[in-house]
């Protein structure tokens, strides 16, 4: 057994022999069926804490050639397994069981900030192939420093393909985040390594972020990725299962309620089964939606058996708190919207996947999630705080008293939408005038900025509804309407209708005459019609001042 070059099995023989231990090797049936296809390279991209190394341990375990792990495998859920078919033929659980010279590497291991991603690349690349000579020292070798030159060497005289696993993959990026002609040399050697190599059965790579979009340096575009965020047939072994932490439960005499409201709340999604497929696409069937819990909080839990928070902030949370602090895109009001339990819906296709290509809002959503900060709604690509550890996170992370205007402004938008629903017009037309002073007044410029200061004032909404703006009446356009989510099916909806220097009750008069409620006549009865007028020259010499009036009426 050497370092590199076949590891061996003890570090999985650990993993199962420990106080506690769940058994995710039916993840190795998936495994088995890309190897040696077109599917064999696999990128792994989960928070820490969740997993990846032990995973990383058990593919080692299992395919390495010298490892003898049948006796291991054997106990375990792997061993149950029903055969899968592949073309005319059955794939058994063990059907590649020591079958493959196996090339375990933690990349942090060589990626140090005093070193050059070359020297770490050149440094790592020694090692394996001493090793490798070791291993076959009558192979003729080409090149003494050259990794894929090595491996196509032993492939061609020996006809042994290599499984390589790769651990913290993604450590360039977090060590060397501003060396961006270092990170693209090793995206590079990366792909020479695997990519169209037929010594390559199988490459499986695990990190906390996803493969790095580098332009035509995506060039690991030969990798299918699992992500937080799409973890496809590998999400049962993303975390541990609701079933899993009930058979904990149970064993720990633990409270299974508090452990779930704790450390459960990842929602992710399996693949569709066949037979369910038009079931799914008519609303009847869900079954691939799989909750998720934070492993080593759980294990945590368990062997002390105190329920609290055990997450750790790492490096990657620190230098994020940064941009959050940035306040993209009014990220503030969006951070205690989540904290108030909303869903807040991003587009991910803008975030490169690493940590300072951090633009926008979304981006800074989207690596929370990769982090394990927040959860995802892959259906509505809606983000949330899962869980009430992660809450706790946000609770201690916001203390600071950069944040005490965003929370008194979120404060003032839920007082707001509670004046709204009891149709306290008065008090309505006073937080709109707060919150005009907040927002300044070129915010209030025509009656567009006037919509987009009023949708700002009613934030909060952002936890109880959808915000359509310019909702299409078919005899005009109402401002804006807030369609209650599905999640809260008693609340009214609202219909609101602006105006620049008239009255509400012109606004009020116009969503009547245009018969808008209309178009929301399913709403019938749980629906609240609100005019509000801005008048730019109200002469602040009146005892009873303000911009701002209001009139709400249930249609």
């Amino acid at each position: 057994m050497a370092t590199y070059l076949n590891p061996g099995l003890t570090a999985f023989e650990e993993a199962v022999h420990s106080r506690i231990f769940v058994d995710k090797t039916e993840m190795m049936m998936h495994l088995n069926t890309v190897v040696r296809t077109k599917q064999k390279y696999v990128s792994v991209s989960r928070p820490r804490r969740f997993g990846k190394t032990m995973a990383a341990d058990m593919i080692c375990a299992y395919y390495d050639r010298e490892a003898d792990s049948r006796r291991l495998f054997e106990k375990c859920k792997l061993a149950g397994c029903a055969a899968v078919a592949m073309g005319d033929q059955l794939l058994q659980w063990d059907a590649y069981l020591g079958q493959f010279d196996v090339i375990r590497i933690v990349m942090t291991r060589f990626f140090k900030k005093q070193l050059s991603v070359q020297s770490a690349l050149q440094k790592m690349q020694n090692a394996i192939i001493r090793e490798i000579k070791k291993a076959y020292p009558e192979v003729d070798y080409a090149d003494d420093e050259d990794l894929i030159q090595t491996l196509d060497d032993v492939y061609g005289d020996r006809d042994r393909q290599f499984v390589i696993v790769i651990d913290e993959w993604d450590a360039v990026f977090r060590v060397c985040p501003e060396d961006k002609p270092g990170q693209t040399e090793y995206l590079d050697f990366l792909r020479d390594l695997m990519k169209d190599n037929q010594h390559i059965a199988l490459a499986y790579m695990t990190g906390i972020l996803p493969i790095k979009k580098y332009g035509e340096h995506s060039a690991l575009n030969m990798f299918t990725e699992y992500s937080m965020m799409a973890p496809r047939q590998l999400a049962p072994y993303t975390g541990f299962t609701e079933q899993e932490v009930e058979t904990l439960c149970r064993r720990y005499a633990m409270d299974y309620g508090e452990v779930s409201n704790w450390y459960d709340g990842y929602i992710v999604s399996d693949q569709i089964p066949t037979n369910q497929r038009e079931a799914y696409r008519e609303g009847r069937y869900s079954g691939h939606k799989i909750s998720i819990y934070s492993p080593l909080s759980v294990v945590e839990a368990m062997t002390t058996g105190v329920i609290r928070n055990y997450w750790n902030k790492t490096e990657t949370y620190e230098a994020l708190a940064e941009h959050i602090r940035m306040d993209f895109d009014g990220l503030k009001a969006a951070v205690a919207l989540l904290m108030d339990g909303g869903r807040i819906r991003i587009d991910p296709s803008t975030y490169q996947n690493d940590m300072t290509t951090v633009h926008s809002r979304d981006d800074v959503f989207s690596l929370l999630v990769h982090l394990g900060y927040l959860g995802f709604d892959d259906e509505t690509s809606e983000v949330f705080i899962p869980n009430k550890e992660i809450l706790d996170e946000f609770k201690t992370s916001t203390k600071d008293k950069v944040w005490t205007e965003a929370f008194e402004t979120f404060r003032a938008s839920q007082e707001l939408v509670k004046a709204t629903w009891a149709k306290d017009a008065e008090t309505v037309a006073a937080l709109l005038e707060k919150a005009h002073d907040r927002a300044g007044n070129k915010t209030y410029n025509d009656e567009t900025a006037l919509s987009y200061a009023i949708q700002l004032a009613y934030y909060a909404a952002g936890k109880y509804y959808t915000v359509i703006p310019e909702l299409d009446s078919g005899k005009g356009y109402a401002d804006i309407a807030f369609l209650p989510s599905p999640r809260y099916p008693d609340i009214p909806a609202l219909l609101i209708e602006l105006k620049y220097n008239q009255t509400a009750e012109t606004a009020m008069a116009q969503i009547k005459r245009r018969d808008y409620p209309e178009r929301l006549a399913h709403y019938r009865g749980k629906l609240l019609l609100v005019g509000i007028n801005y008048d730019r020259d109200a002469p602040n010499s009146d005892a009873g001042f303000k911009h701002h009036s209001c009139v709400i009426e249930e249609a």
